[in-house]
């Protein structure tokens, strides 16, 4: 495809690992921008080493980068009374929904095509949810959802194959502080 007609597409991104299959996956189709936007990632550390990965494989893949603001307390506002819930249930709803909206905002304030998520490529994340929201959001934004499963055909694997080649940071957990706990 001529890169001339390429659409603009907003790519939420948790972490560097997860950019790397998506962003490959998708760079013929679009122009990519990575949007970090984590108000979930707990510790302070541990977010600010994720963004700084993110941004480093942005500069050596020489894709375009957004940094969205760590609002943990508007998350842990949302995500209040759902701290005992188990991994991959209400909460993880909640958090998605927070993320894929600030993303479809941003596209929105910037005029993308597409906006999407490198979420349903951990095999902890439930892709049929994420693509739920995704589409949700479609319709209140007018911004098309890229809907994907990005760990299928083996992307998960691909990915950290990738990670491991790139010497990346590859995170022990989720990012929030519930599932820091409860070690996924």
């Amino acid at each position: 495809m001529d890169k001339k007609l390429r659409q603009t597409f907003l790519l939420h991104s948790c972490c560097a690992p997860c950019i790397t299959h998506p962003i490959q996956h998708l760079r013929d189709e679009f122009h990519v921008t990575a949007f970090f936007y984590n108000p979930n990632i707990h510790p302070r550390e541990e977010y600010a080493a994720r963004r700084d990965e993110a941004e480093r494989l942005a500069e050596k893949w020489s894709f375009p980068f957004l940094l969205g603001e760590y609002d943990v307390d508007e998350w842990l506002e949302r995500v209040k009374g759902y701290e005992e819930e188990s991994e991959g249930g209400i909460r993880c709803e909640v958090c998605y929904r927070m993320r894929l909206e600030k993303t479809v905002q941003m596209a929105k304030s910037r005029e993308f095509a597409f906006f999407g998520t490198t979420l349903s490529i951990s095999p902890h994340k439930k892709a049929t949810v994420i693509n739920r929201i995704g589409k949700e959001l479609e319709k209140v934004y007018g911004i098309e959802y890229y809907e994907a499963d990005f760990k299928k055909k083996d992307g998960f694997k691909i990915s950290c194959r990738i990670s491991d080649e790139e010497g990346l940071y590859r995170q022990s957990y989720c990012g929030c502080v519930f599932s820091r706990r409860n070690g996924k």
